[in-house]
């Protein structure tokens, strides 16, 4: 996995990669199978891809390296050398790399992490493929142990990475500028998703992106769909419906954090864990549920399930609001803190029962970890919301739902209208 820091602007990224470009025109893969490399001076070389096929003769090196071996790293030794010393000569792990894919997927980190319930279906169709992904600095430690993808780069090496590489396939799944604009330069056989035309405008390459792209213009379209979001990408991708779940990995580390914070705090393996994520970070305000509708759930909670521990998980916008509903129960429930990494974050979930959530962030990482969840959702999508039948979605019987809207003059508005007793009765038939 590669992470690196900051992007600075889309004109910047654009300008690199032609620069990049010029740079490395004779950076190319030499390697077929049992191809030796050549690194004599001036030897006749052919460059692409054509040379995967071809053996170099002239060479100033004698070892047989398998440079298109499914475990070739290149930097690093590769998983069998490490655990049984073998080299490529005569190995019986070579397996020849097949398609190579770049998936581009950006923002929102929540988005980026729902994206991954595609890559079972791409290992599916291409077993032998080799992925790689490109995405925001933020989003990079949400591949941390996913086994589907090879290489994971923060989007200030996309310059590097598209005038160095090429590609069997490259996956745009955002309808936004940036990446159709990094998919349109990519040097691929085949693009899928979405490109970027001369005339400055994103648009898409084939009738099922076309479907989600007229989503995105018009607010009717996005209230009448139906699918999910997962089943839309599969459609885009031309994989088959599915209900592969969104791939996360927690690590042993990870798992350790988790339990030392149950111990501190006392909770037992045994006990009835509920936790309840307060906020939705700072840019959709309305998609948060009430701080009062917070605060009398946990108060029914002990009411009606008497020794539930109720955990506070919450981001950095969610640091007040969680102490104001911790101080208004007076000790009925613990504050998860909201200073964790995103990987901290997810170890914490995992302690949970039951997880209760709006549309936002954690969603996601508790279906990820298989948690029972109760999903609270108003001005966005509850249709695009796939909850792989870990429990409901709970949503208001108001006619403006998945408005989209970040401030709404309502009262009450669609979240305020979900009342502590459903969420309460939703847990319930969870538990």
């Amino acid at each position: 996995m590669v992470g690196f820091s900051s992007f600075a602007s889309e004109a910047h990224c654009s300008g690199q990669i032609f620069r990049y470009r010029k740079r490395i025109l004779r950076i190319r893969r030499f390697n077929g199978q049992g191809m030796l490399w050549n690194n004599t001076r001036g030897a006749p070389v052919r460059q692409g891809p054509a040379s995967f096929s071809e053996s170099i003769k002239e060479t100033d090196l004698t070892m047989l390296i398998n440079y298109d071996c499914r475990y070739f790293r290149g930097d690093v030794p590769c998983g069998p050398h490490k655990s049984e010393g073998v080299h490529c000569e005569g190995c019986k792990y070579y397996v020849r790399t097949g398609e190579r894919i770049l998936i581009i997927k950006l923002d929102a980190a929540g988005d980026v992490l729902r994206t991954t319930a595609i890559l079972p279906g791409l290992k599916e169709k291409y077993p032998q493929s080799r992925i790689w992904w490109i995405t925001m600095p933020e989003s990079v430690q949400l591949f941390k142990g996913n086994g589907y993808v090879d290489k994971v780069f923060d989007i200030s090496l996309a310059p590097m990475v598209l005038a160095a590489d090429e590609f069997d396939m490259v996956v745009n799944l955002d309808a936004a500028p940036l990446s159709s604009r990094l998919a349109a330069v990519s040097r691929a056989k085949k693009r899928i998703g979405f490109g970027y035309n001369a005339a400055g405008y994103v648009y898409p390459l084939s009738p099922e992106a076309e479907e989600w792209f007229c989503m995105g213009l018009f607010d009717d379209r996005k209230k009448a769909n139906t699918k999910t979001y997962q089943r839309i990408m599969l459609d885009i991708c031309g994989l088959k419906p599915s209900d592969h779940s969104i791939q996360y990995a927690l690590t042993p580390e990870e798992s350790e954090f988790a339990a030392a914070f149950a111990a501190a705090n006392g909770i037992g393996r045994n006990d009835f864990v509920v936790g309840l994520n307060t906020g939705a970070g700072g840019r959709w305000e309305k998609k948060k549920w009430t701080e009062d509708g917070l605060i009398d759930l946990v108060r029914l909670l002990h009411e009606r399930r008497s020794g539930t521990k109720i955990l506070l998980y919450g981001g950095p916008h969610e640091v007040e609001r969680n102490k104001r509903i911790a101080s208004a129960v007076k000790g009925s429930a613990i504050d998860a803190g909201c200073r964790n990494t995103i990987r901290e974050f997810a170890a914490l979930l995992d302690l949970s029962d039951i997880v209760v959530t709006a549309d936002t962030m954690a969603l996601h990482l508790s279906l990820a970890l298989r948690k029972k969840t109760v999903a609270v959702i108003g001005p966005t999508s509850s249709a695009e919301i796939e909850m792989y039948g870990l429990g409901p979605k709970l949503t208001a019987d108001m006619p403006c739902l998945c408005c989209y809207l970040k401030t709404c003059d309502k009262e009450p508005d669609c979240m305020s209208s979900i009342s502590p007793l459903e969420v309460l009765q939703a847990i319930e038939s969870l538990a």
